[in-house]
């Protein structure tokens, strides 16, 4: 049960944190994981837009606008009247991907209502991904948004955050 490594992507798809904490996983250049984030940026972006419609938000088939005869019922719209039922909407919910398995990684994502998401890749039998994850995110916002002279979407330099972040997934659950 391994912690390979965290990586943070900004709501631009721009990498702006990795660290690597145990090897096991194959080394990328800097420039690797820069298209790694891209291209993992633009995939969640796709796969949040390709989340099905609900079901109950469908127009049903007889709802289409219609046009009636004079002499209809109060119950029924009226000659020159239409009705409208609003097209289908996404789901405010749609997160895109959530977690990714092979046969010797776990990639656990957790996407922060800011946008920024957190990439963590484990082994596969890790336990407890979701909560690690999550963890990794409540620290970024303790130690990098809490602190006055970080500027956003701008990689993170962090000392503390660093520190924090290594003992937090030095020590999985």
């Amino acid at each position: 049960m391994v912690v390979f490594s965290l990586l943070i992507i900004n709501k631009a798809g721009g990498l702006i944190f990795t660290r690597t904490y145990s090897p096991g996983l194959a080394t990328l250049s800097s420039n690797d994981y820069l298209i790694l984030a891209g291209t993992f940026h633009g995939i969640h972006a796709i796969a949040r837009s390709l989340c099905p419609v609900p079901h109950s938000t469908l127009p049903l088939p007889s709802a289409s606008p219609a046009i009636f005869a004079p002499g209809a019922t109060s119950a029924t719209p009226q000659l020159g009247t239409t009705t409208s039922v609003p097209g289908p909407q996404r789901r405010a919910s749609a997160t895109g991907i959530e977690s990714l398995e092979s046969g010797k990684f776990r990639l656990t994502v957790y996407q922060t209502p800011t946008g920024v998401k957190f990439l963590l890749f484990t082994s596969p039998e890790q336990a407890g991904c979701e909560g690690l994850v999550r963890r990794c995110y409540e620290v970024y916002a303790g130690f990098v948004m809490g602190n006055p002279f970080y500027s956003l979407e701008m990689p993170i330099r962090v000392e503390k955050f660093e520190g924090e972040v290594g003992r937090v997934l030095g020590r999985p659950v």
